[in-house]
C-alpha cells in the first residue's frame, strides 16, 4: 500500500504550498517585531522565606514555640523538597524549598498554600509576635534605576516628590514594580528629663501610655439625618512636633505639658535603614522592573520618554540621575547575537551558492527565512522572547536546517543525473531520509527488492558451494565467485524471483 509522501503532496498542491509559504513569512516578520527582548530568560526561584519576629524572646522560646510549630505545619506543603531554618533570639527564619522538577505554573499555588497553612496556625502562636512575613519575590530584576538628589529640600520633601514620580511611572506600559531605595522613615524622638519626672512623681511608662491613647484612632460614631450621614471624628492626632509639645498631661493632681518633662525632636530612623547614595551624596533611588515577556528596548524608551516629561515639571534643586539602564545592555547582548545569526545565514548562503550552484543554492536560501518565520510565530505563541539563550539555539538549529536542506538538494540532483524524472527525484528524499521505506516508493521499490533477492540468492549459492566443496568438485564455488555486482546488474527481477 502506498503511504503518504509530503513531498509528493506539496508538488501536487503547489498553489496552496506557495500560499502557506508567503503566509508564514509575513507572519514571521510580524511576530519578530512583536517578540520581547531580554538579556536572559526568566526563571522561577523555587524558594520562599518565612520570617517571624518575637521581640524579647530567648532563642529557646523562639525555637520551640515559633520555629518548630511553623516547620511542622509546612511539612504538609505540596512539592516540598526540604525546609531549612535559622533561629536567633526573637527572630525565626524558615526557607521553604520545593522540588527542582516542580512545574513553573504550580509555583504560585504552592506559595499560596504556604501562606494559607501559616494563617491556619497563627492563632496558636504566642502573643506579641510580628508576622509571619513572606518573601517569594526576591528574584525580581529591576533593570532601570534612577537616583534623585536634592539641594535645598529635606529628605522628607524629596521623598514626597519621588513618591509622585513612582505613581507616574506605573502608567508606562509593561511596568511591573517600582520601588524606592534608601528612603528613611520619619520619627519623633522624646528625651525625658529624669529630674522633672521625679519632681512630678510620674514615670515614662505613664507618659507613653497617655500618648498612645491620645494618638489612637477609634470610631466616634455617626450622625444620621434624613438625607445624609456624618462621621464624627475626634481631633488631637499628632501631625507635627508642635502638636506633641502642646499635649497636656495629668498626674498626681497636676496638669503639665509634655514639653516640660521631655525634649521633642523630629528625625529619621536610627540606626538608619539601608541608604542610597549617588556620587557620595545622599539620594533616593527609584528602581523599575519590567513585566515578564515585555520588550526591554521598547520599555526603556517609554520610561525615558516619561521621565523627560516628569523632569520638566520638577522644581529647581531636585536632580534625577540615571544609574542603570538594562535596555542598553539588552540592545548590546541581543544585537551581538542577532549580528552573529545574520552572519551565519550569510555564510551558509554563500557556501550553498558556491557548492550547489545558483539554482540549488536559491532553494536552500529560501528555506532559511521560511523556517525562521515559522519559528518566530511559535516563539510569540509560546511566550519565548529574544534573548541570548533563544538566539544561541537559533544559531545552532540553523546549521541543522541548512544541512538537511543541502542533503535533500544533493539527493535530488543525484537522482536527476541518474535519469529519474523530476517528480520522482523530488520525492526521493522523503522515502530515503525523512521516512525511509523502500517498499512504498513507486520508482525504486522493485529495484531494491530485486537487489535483496540477489543477495539472498548469492548467500544460498555460497552456502551450498561450501557444503559441496567438502565432499565434491568445487564448480559451484567458481560460479559464485563469478557473480560480481557488474554481472548481477543485468539480471531481471523476474529471473531473480523464479530462481
Amino acid at each position: 500500500m502506498k503511504g503518504f509522501n509530503l513531498s509528493e503532496w506539496a508538488i501536487t498542491h503547489r498553489s496552496f504550498v506557495w500560499y502557506l509559504m508567503l503566509l508564514f513569512v509575513v507572519a514571521g516578520v510580524l511576530s519578530y517585531v512583536e517578540l520581547g527582548r531580554e538579556e536572559d530568560p526568566s526563571f522561577s526561584i523555587k524558594t520562599m522565606i518565612v520570617e517571624t519576629r518575637w521581640p524579647g524572646a530567648t532563642i529557646d522560646d523562639t525555637l520551640l514555640q515559633v520555629t518548630d510549630r511553623i516547620e511542622k505545619k509546612l511539612q504538609e506543603t505540596p512539592w516540598l523538597y526540604y525546609l531549612k531554618s535559622s533561629t536567633k533570639p526573637g527572630v525565626s527564619t524558615i526557607y521553604v524549598n520545593v522540588l527542582d522538577n516542580t512545574p513553573k505554573s504550580a509555583i504560585p499555588d504552592i506559595w499560596y498554600q504556604v501562606r494559607k497553612k501559616i494563617a491556619d496556625i497563627k492563632g496558636t502562636l504566642p502573643q506579641g509576635i510580628i508576622g509571619p512575613s513572606f518573601n517569594d519575590e526576591f528574584g525580581d530584576v529591576f533593570g532601570i534605576i534612577y537616583a534623585f538628589t536634592a539641594d535645598g529640600f529635606t529628605h522628607r520633601e524629596l521623598r514626597d516628590y519621588v513618591e509622585n514620580i513612582r505613581t507616574e511611572i506605573f502608567t508606562v506600559k509593561n511596568a511591573a514594580k517600582v520601588q524606592l531605595l534608601g528612603a528613611q522613615d520619619q520619627k519623633f524622638y522624646l528625651e525625658f528629663d529624669n529630674r522633672q519626672l521625679a519632681g512630678l512623681g510620674v514615670t515614662r511608662d505613664q507618659i507613653i501610655q497617655t500618648l498612645r491613647e491620645q494618638n489612637a484612632v477609634t470610631p466616634s460614631g455617626v450622625v444620621q439625618t434624613n438625607q445624609e450621614k456624618f462621621a464624627v471624628r475626634v481631633s488631637g492626632s499628632f501631625v507635627s512636633t508642635d502638636d506633641v509639645k502642646r499635649i497636656n498631661l495629668f498626674a498626681n493632681g497636676k496638669f503639665f505639658r509634655l514639653a516640660d518633662v521631655a525634649t521633642i525632636k523630629e528625625g529619621y530612623a536610627d540606626p538608619p535603614q539601608p541608604m542610597f547614595r549617588f556620587d557620595g551624596e545622599p539620594a533616593i533611588g527609584l528602581a523599575i522592573s519590567m513585566a515578564q515577556g515585555g520588550n526591554n528596548l521598547v520599555f526603556g524608551e517609554a520610561v525615558a520618554h516619561k521621565m523627560a516629561e516628569i523632569i520638566a515639571n520638577l522644581p529647581i534643586g531636585i536632580e534625577p540621575h540615571l544609574v542603570a539602564d538594562q535596555s542598553v545592555v539588552v540592545e548590546e547582548a541581543v544585537g551581538g547575537f542577532t549580528k552573529a545569526l545574520w552572519e551565519a545565514i550569510a555564510i551558509v548562503l554563500a557556501v550553498s551558492f558556491l557548492s550547489l550552484g545558483l539554482r540549488a543554492g536559491v532553494v536552500v536560501a529560501c528555506s532559511i527565512p521560511l523556517v525562521l518565520g515559522m519559528v518566530f510565530v511559535y516563539m510569540e505563541y509560546s511566550g519565548i522572547s529574544l534573548q541570548r539563550i533563544s538566539l544561541g539555539a537559533l544559531i545552532i538549529a540553523l546549521g541543522l536546517l541548512v544541512d538537511d536542506a543541502m542533503i535533500t538538494i544533493e539527493m535530488m540532483v543525484s537522482q536527476l543525473e541518474a535519469g529519474v524524472d523530476r517528480e520522482h527525484a523530488a520525492t526521493h528524499a522523503w522515502v530515503t531520509t525523512a521516512f525511509p521505506n523502500a517498499d512504498r516508493h513507486p520508482c525504486h521499490g522493485g529495484r531494491l527488492r530485486a537487489n535483496r533477492l540477489r543477495e539472498e540468492r548469492c548467500r544460498r549459492i555460497l552456502l551450498f558451494a561450501v557444503r559441496r566443496y567438502r565432499c565434491g568438485p568445487p564448480g559451484l564455488v567458481d560460479r559464485c565467485c563469478c557473480l560480481r555486482s557488474g554481472d548481477r546488474r543485468h539480471d531481471s527481477p523476474e529471473n531473480d524471483e523464479t530462481t
